[in-house]
């Protein structure tokens, strides 16, 4: 796109927007402050590098499509994200899972893994002048199969998965002391029933235990936060989660740990953004993983659509930017894996951008009015405005592709480096 009707596009919609009271050049600044956490596993169907080959499975975790072009080493890997980040405006983060390590071809089981094993992506993390999340991988694992980690009764498996996340914790924050930037350590478990269970309250009991000895260990907060995420229901595991919202969210509150909302993890109806002005009055920060649910957290590729908008505009709304940390989460294997990334990515910030520039007072001031009407007149209208002549200026600014240009540069990749895989 020329640069000339980028610019005039953009001049006649801060125009349009100043008429709203609305700043468009201070919410491009604000922009610049949003980094989302890109997660590693995008690349290579949440396979990971425990062993050659890898292929996981199990605990509800399944990426279906056959796609040519998956990374099949970390260096192909790399040079994925690197390619996804150069058609990226903004700074971003990237998010790890315990799987991703650098074991050099030798088997490292989960409850052995260090700092060491990851110091190549905090190199190349520092290189790019980006911080680095984190997250402990309990499913696909013989210690797994009977869909039990961190709540099982066995006490051998319990302690196994309790000294993995606490490795992953160690790790983590060796990550954020390395790179000045806190990394954002992660639990999510796939523990669960299939059919109904009569126990539930001993499988929490245990989720507790484990819970407690893994955050007994304290690290600085500028090297670590800490986040629990909870689970509707999973594949083996459609009539009780062990993890609950409601648990999680308690334990959170309790212990002034991070809470994780990924918007497919509730029930169709519910809505991730009515939960951000709650939950937010009660702990320091909060964890997002977005993602797009097609009937069942079947983690779609992200879209700009009604509900990732109430999600960044109550964010926006409740000016708790920096009290949000930000993920992207899923994958699938039936598109080009780039292009997956740049579009949810890209969605992700542009919804953020509409938050911005959406004149709060004025809404606020019709609302504690009675202007029902003229609020919702004006809501409807906020739809046509051209906040994508904003989002285009912006990556102009950033130096990356502006709109449907991104499409010729993944599909050059795609001819010179993916279909040669």
């Amino acid at each position: 796109m020329k640069k000339e009707l980028i610019e005039k596009s953009y001049q006649i919609a801060k125009e349009e927007y100043a008429a709203l009271g609305v700043d468009t050049d201070k919410v491009l600044a604000e922009m610049d402050k949003i980094n989302i956490s890109l997660h590693c596993w995008q690349t290579d169907d949440v396979g990971g590098f425990e062993k050659p080959g890898s292929v996981l499975g199990g605990g509800g975790i399944q990426a279906t499509g056959n796609f040519p072009g998956k990374a099949k080493t970390i260096e192909q890997m790399r040079s994925d994200l690197d390619k996804v980040m150069s058609l990226l405006p903004g700074k971003q983060r990237l998010n790890l899972h315990a799987i991703y390590g650098e074991f050099d071809g030798k088997l490292v089981d989960r409850d052995q893994i260090e700092p060491k094993h990851f110091q190549g992506w905090i190199d190349w993390a520092k290189k790019r002048g980006i911080g680095l999340d984190f997250n402990c991988t309990c499913f696909s694992h013989p210690l797994a199969d009977d869909g039990f980690t961190l709540s099982s009764k066995n006490e051998k498996i319990r302690k196994f998965w309790v000294e993995h996340t606490k490795r992953c914790r160690a790790i983590s924050a060796e990550m954020g002391k390395q790179l000045g930037t806190p990394a954002v350590h992660n639990i999510w478990i796939p523990d669960g029933m299939k059919d109904t269970p009569v126990d539930r309250n001993t499988l929490r009991k245990q989720l507790k235990k484990s819970l407690d000895e893994i955050f007994a260990v304290k690290y600085p907060k500028n090297h670590l936060k800490d986040s629990v995420e909870s689970k509707l229901f999973g594949i083996g595991s459609e009539s009780m989660v062990v993890g609950s919202h409601d648990f999680y969210l308690g334990y959170a509150i309790k212990n002034n740990i991070l809470i994780t909302l990924d918007n497919g993890h509730f029930h169709p109806t519910e809505q991730v953004g009515d939960k951000v002005s709650s939950i937010l009055h009660f702990v320091d920060e909060i964890l997002l993983h977005l993602t797009r649910g097609v009937r069942w957290d079947s983690d779609h590729v992200l879209t700009f659509n009604e509900e990732l908008l109430l999600i960044t505009q109550e964010i926006v709304r409740a000016k708790a930017l920096n009290r949000v940390n930000i993920g992207l989460d899923f994958f699938d294997a039936s598109l080009n894996r780039i292009g997956a990334y740049v579009i949810g990515t890209r969605s992700a910030q542009l919804a953020f951008m509409y938050a911005l520039l959406e004149p709060f007072k004025t809404l606020v001031k019709f609302e504690e009015d009675g202007k029902n009407f003229e609020r919702l007149a004006l809501l409807e209208l906020l739809k046509t405005m051209p906040f994508g002549a904003v989002y285009d200026y912006y990556c102009m600014k950033n130096k990356v592709p502006v709109g449907q240009d991104y499409i010729d540069e993944i599909v050059k990749y795609e001819k010179e480096v993916l279909l040669k895989r």
